[in-house]
């Protein structure tokens, strides 16, 4: 029964956290990355023009922070507008909050943290303007920020991902029970001495 449990958990697992985070970094193929903050020259607009076919485009922001910086939900890192024809599409916080960073190159020590600011479901062929600005945490020391755009990306069922959780609960709670249960199993009576064939115990018998 553990191993039946700990499957349901790596399903679980599966369902709902790998799965949303394969969809969200490596569907599609990739647009390009365009540098759009730096120390030396800040931040800085970028036109990339797109078409109709590359929908639906998701939107993904690199962050390369000097140390580790202080994330938390109530704090916004980075703000992002992508517009058209004067048109807002998409305009989104960011805060790299539960976000795992990479490590950037072991001698630099500099840490890379990857957001989605979101997709762009729907494209009319054009140009298209995306504007990277900083949020309030004003204390995060940033080396560089990069906009990397995906094409045809896939989104994650909205159903999947809850039952993922469920599954893990369901898994991790029957392997404690099982793991629990399996401690109290009598010892192997094979482990006892024999019983003495002759002398004086056997006569008593």
């Amino acid at each position: 029964m553990r191993v039946f449990f700990f499957l349901v958990f790596l399903l679980g697992a599966t369902l709902g956290i790998g799965y949303p985070y394969v969809l969200s970094n490596f569907s599609g193929s990739e647009i390009g990355v365009w540098r759009v903050y730096d120390r030396d020259g800040g931040f800085r607009t970028i036109t990339v023009s797109l078409d109709w076919s590359d929908a639906p485009v998701r939107v993904l922001v690199d962050m390369v922070s000097v140390g580790t910086p202080r994330l938390t939900g109530d704090r916004t890192v980075l703000t992002l507008t992508a517009s058209t024809a004067g048109r807002t599409v998409l305009a989104e916080t960011i805060g790299f909050v539960n976000v795992t960073p990479r490590s950037d190159s072991p001698q630099s020590g500099d840490r890379i943290y990857r957001d989605e600011a979101g997709v762009i479901a729907k494209l009319d062929s054009g140009d298209y303007l995306f504007t990277v600005g900083p949020g309030d945490a004003d204390d995060i020391e940033m080396r560089s920020v990069d906009l990397v755009l995906r094409r045809g990306a896939a989104e994650p069922d909205p159903r999947a991902i809850p039952v993922g959780y469920v599954l893990m609960a369901v898994g991790a709670i029957g392997f404690v029970i099982a793991l629990t249960r399996g401690g109290g199993r009598p010892g192997n009576p094979n482990s006892r001495p024999p019983a003495p064939r002759w002398g004086r115990s056997a006569r008593g018998k």
